[in-house]
């Protein structure tokens, strides 16, 4: 194997693959929040990983909000999002979203803030996947 094509394997290897999850439901609809946390979780055990939260999803992100819900057979979705921030994973809430719901940035639970449609769109074009 040539020099040239050692590094670039080497190179390839070295990338972090980077994925985006969106994520719009919330208490509306538990079962689909806590998948798109599932998803995210196991996306940042080895990757680069942000959740873009909009609309009812909001809302998760609130301190004490996340407390006690738990979608039948699934697992508590405080406990997804909390292991999802411990590997590094970040939470973007939508600024409008924010500003409807009436939340700042005081009342986000760690590892949350306020991003919008700009932070979103340039971890996609710098190689950022989409999971929805």
């Amino acid at each position: 194997m040539s020099l040239q094509n050692e590094h670039k394997e080497t190179e390839q290897t070295e990338q972090t693959e980077k994925y985006l999850i969106n994520c719009q439901e919330g208490v509306n609809h538990l079962e689909r929040a806590t998948i798109s946390f599932i998803l995210a979780v196991t996306a940042s055990k080895t990757s680069e990983a942000a959740v873009f939260i909009t609309s009812d999803a909001t809302m998760l992100c609130v301190k004490g909000a996340a407390e006690g819900l738990v979608a039948e057979g699934l697992e508590p979705i405080k406990n997804l999002m909390d292991q999802f921030v411990k590997n590094g994973g970040k939470l973007w809430i939508c600024p409008v979203c924010a500003k409807v719901k009436g939340i700042n940035e005081q009342d986000l639970i760690e590892g949350a803030e306020i991003a919008g449609a700009p932070k979103t769109m340039a971890f996609l074009a710098s190689g950022g996947k989409l999971l929805a």
